[in-house]
């Protein structure tokens, strides 16, 4: 299952056989956000607090485009003692 911190290899797409980890899921569709992968360019309007212009910026890729790559180890586990 992929999780949230996870590293993970783009199957498919303009990004393909790329790494990554995991920032984001959206579970209800299915998509997560991986840092680096299917960048893509946003126009942002200037305001008080920003300064505008265009900015580049992770987007959702599906998940069954993503292969998980290495899980996070459970060292939590408690050794049994004889």
């Amino acid at each position: 299952m992929i999780r949230k911190g996870l590293k993970v290899k783009v199957l498919t797409g303009k990004d393909k056989k790329k790494e990554g980890e995991v920032i984001e899921i959206d579970r209800a569709n299915n998509r997560a956000k991986v840092k680096e992968i299917n960048m893509v360019k946003k126009h942002v309007k200037t305001t008080k607090e920003k300064k505008g212009g265009i900015v580049s910026k992770e987007s959702f890729i599906h998940i069954s485009n993503l292969k998980l790559i290495e899980e996070i180890k459970k060292s939590k586990k408690k050794e049994v003692k004889k």
